[in-house]
């Protein structure tokens, strides 16, 4: 399974280290659905270390048959690719699981001697990856516990120690300091991965190849030629079982504060001068650094939020957010938010960038939009009722990952008429093979060390200190009930108003 042999010379390079990979929280739902699928995944594209261990643990009260039970129920159920008997046969002998709860020194012992046996019965130097698949009032136990018991590994030539961190880091500006300041007790910055999982997707990354690999983008990437950029996250699933994080979440924390802001920055960013993460990194945090702060007076003119009513998905009758388990009758939680922006610097001066969120859409989709400027109002462009339609730059995030390209087109015939065609790329019609997902992408890249899709903590602290004060404001108006939209559209009037005073519309998707 792991043998280079199988890849060619260029792939065969990305084999990280031998190490081992301890799931903290590994029989949660998020191992199940994401890591445990990933890492085979990993396994089946030969890219896992040899080689290597993934040890469970937790307090669910099983043993290595257990947690290998428990990960082939979920690869048999959410891999993208079918389970091989043959392949799970060898991967399955990679797995371990150590019990024990996050505040007991002793469980942490056991959790060490474990690795160290197994370690050294498959002559590995010790390096580790430690993933907190657990909720964010827990990191704190974690990282004491690793470091009380000796798992974390002074950074060493050879030997490597690295944290995975899930989002949401903190709720707050406060609770985020808080939060980097716990995981600085025992991790060096250059150990901790952030890790975002819409930095994984494939259309996320090529945004910078396709501005900076291609000389026809950038000389045009600016507000003298683009009129704005709208970026959408529409989810047509509603809460679902999650309602006891997003009754503290909300769209704003949920998704605006990190993967939107982050796709922000990618967008905005001037051209770094190397490939180098933190090279990367710090040309993302000068774009939130230049985000125009949005003071807590401003807040109704350029946010809007609102909850979902019931409605009909796919033709299904769904019921209101209110009306979800596990959710307050009284609930003033947002299920969808959007916003206005702008970015305070020289290449995007005066021009707004529209973010919106929500649930129980009519689509599952994420994109961002960059639209340019009209033509002048001469020759093809005349007819006050017949106006050309923009030309616009989709990249389309999810659910088929590729990019369109709007533009005008002449209609067959002796009149001159005109409509709008779409030059048209996807992924997997191009390339002709599933892409990887994005957690295997991360988890590759943390093992590889290679911090570059992963946030930092400046980047994160003023990310929530932009944030903060429209959480602030909506806590002074002491709101009770939100604007509701029909489950199954595209979101309240008030959002649409938004953007229409200023002359635009959002897309439909």
């Amino acid at each position: 399974m792991e043998a280079a042999a199988h890849l060619p010379p260029d792939l065969a390079s990305l084999i990280p280290r031998p190490c081992t990979l301890v799931i903290l929280g590994g029989s949660s739902d998020l191992s199940r659905r994401k890591l445990l699928p990933a890492f085979y995944n990993l396994g089946l594209d030969h890219l896992l270390p040899a080689p290597c261990a993934i040890i469970g643990f937790g307090k669910s009260e099983i043993d290595d048959s257990g947690f290998r039970s428990f990960a082939v129920e979920g690869v048999g159920k959410f891999s993208r690719r079918p389970l091989d008997p043959d392949v799970w046969a060898k991967f399955e002998r990679k797995l371990f699981y150590v019990s024990g709860v996050f505040d007991d020194p002793q469980a942490f012992a056991r959790l060490r001697e474990r690795c160290e046996q197994i370690e050294a019965e498959l002559g590995m130097p010790g390096n580790r990856v430690f993933y907190l698949a657990v909720p964010p009032q827990s990191f704190g136990a974690c990282v004491r516990g690793l470091a009380a018991s000796g798992l974390v590994q002074p950074e060493s030539e050879g030997v490597f120690s690295r944290v995975i961190v899930e989002k949401p880091v903190g709720w707050d500006m406060e609770s985020a300091r808080e939060v980097n300041a716990t995981l600085a007790e025992v991790f060096e910055e250059g150990q901790i991965f952030r890790i975002d999982h819409y930095l994984g997707k494939e259309t996320v990354q090529n945004i910078l190849a396709m501005r900076f690999a291609n000389s026809i983008f950038e000389p045009i990437w600016n507000q003298k030629h683009i009129d704005h950029i709208q970026i959408t996250v529409a989810e047509q699933e509603g809460v679902g079982t999650r309602a006891g994080y997003y009754e503290q979440a909300g769209a704003l924390r949920d998704m605006v504060q990190n993967h939107m802001l982050q796709l922000v920055c990618l967008t905005a960013m001037e051209p770094p001068w190397s490939l180098d993460a933190d090279v990367i990194r710090d040309a993302k945090l000068e774009v939130l650094r230049a985000l125009r702060p949005i003071e807590v007076r401003d807040v109704e003119n350029c946010v809007v939020r609102a909850q979902y009513g019931p409605g009909h998905i796919d033709e299904k009758e769904v019921p209101g957010y209110r009306r979800e388990e596990g959710v307050r009758p009284d609930s003033s939680t947002e299920t969808f938010v959007a916003l206005k922006l702008h970015i305070d610097n020289w290449r995007w001066a005066g021009v707004p960038f529209y973010l919106r969120n929500g649930k129980r859409m009519p689509e599952r989709a994420s994109e961002i939009a960059i639209q340019f400027k009209d033509v002048p109002q001469i020759l093809f462009n005349t007819d006050p009722h017949r106006r050309l339609v923009p030309n616009v730059l989709a990249l389309h995030v999810q659910p088929e990952e590729g990019v369109t390209f709007e533009i005008s087109s002449k209609l067959p015939g002796p009149k001159v008429r005109f409509a709008p065609v779409e030059l048209d790329f996807r992924y997997g019609t191009t390339f002709g093979k599933i892409s990887q997902e994005a957690y295997e992408r991360l988890l590759l890249d943390v093992m590889d060390g290679d911090a570059t899709l992963f946030m930092r903590r400046d980047a994160i602290e003023q990310s929530w200190e932009w944030v903060t004060p429209i959480l602030k404001a909506w806590k002074q108006s002491k709101t009770h009930w939100l604007p509701e939209y029909r489950a199954g559209t595209w979101g309240p009037p008030e959002a649409d108003k938004l953007i229409e005073l200023d002359g635009r519309q959002w897309r439909v998707l």
